[in-house]
């Protein structure tokens, strides 16, 4: 009988029963997978965020220069945030209020991660107008808080909804203390 799986003789063989043919077909894929991973990666770098797009995403206030009862305006994500911070009376009129009293049921614990510092998104939760109440002489509606002059809703001094046609109370943005005198939004 003859023998035909391999032939020690045969022109390209190695001792080991290795051709160049596998050589080749190891190289080639290996080339291949090289290719792809070569115009896959740039693919995949355009889908994450730019590094504009990033430095937007958080942006950090120093709390030292705003005194008792003072609100700032900062911009985060292209929108208004009101800071505030806010006296022993505003902080003692939003936790007195009951629940049944609100549309949009929240405490003021809810909203406050310290209760001095309000930190809120100021853009009206009915059609998106910039509530006045952050400057000194700027109406506050009818609860202390801050008034959208373009519908009438009133919000109190948590953010709250009381009064007017919006739907949800002004929004809490993700923050974090850094510090004592430091917050990060976003």
């Amino acid at each position: 009988m003859a023998e035909t799986s391999h032939q020690h003789g045969a022109p390209g063989a190695s001792p080991h029963g290795e051709t160049r043919r596998d050589f080749l077909v190891l190289t080639a894929g290996a080339m291949g997978a090289i290719a792809t991973i070569a115009v896959v990666w740039p693919l995949l770098e355009t889908m994450n965020p730019a590094a504009d797009t990033l430095a937007l995403s958080s942006t950090e206030v120093d709390l030292t220069a705003i005194e008792i009862g003072q609100s700032i305006t900062v911009v985060w994500r292209n929108k208004p945030v009101f800071i505030r911070r806010r006296t022993q009376e505003e902080i003692d009129a939003a936790r007195a209020v009951s629940l049944d009293d609100l549309g949009d049921k929240q405490t003021d614990e809810e909203r406050a991660q310290k209760p001095e510092w309000l930190v809120l998104v100021g853009v009206c939760t009915h059609l998106g107008c910039i509530p006045l109440g952050t400057k000194k002489g700027d109406p506050r509606g009818d609860f202390g808080g801050w008034f959208c002059p373009c519908h009438g809703s009133h919000y109190d001094t948590s953010g709250r909804i009381r009064k007017g046609p919006a739907p949800r109370n002004l929004e809490v943005p993700a923050y974090q203390f850094v510090s004592d005198t430091l917050v990060k939004i976003g």
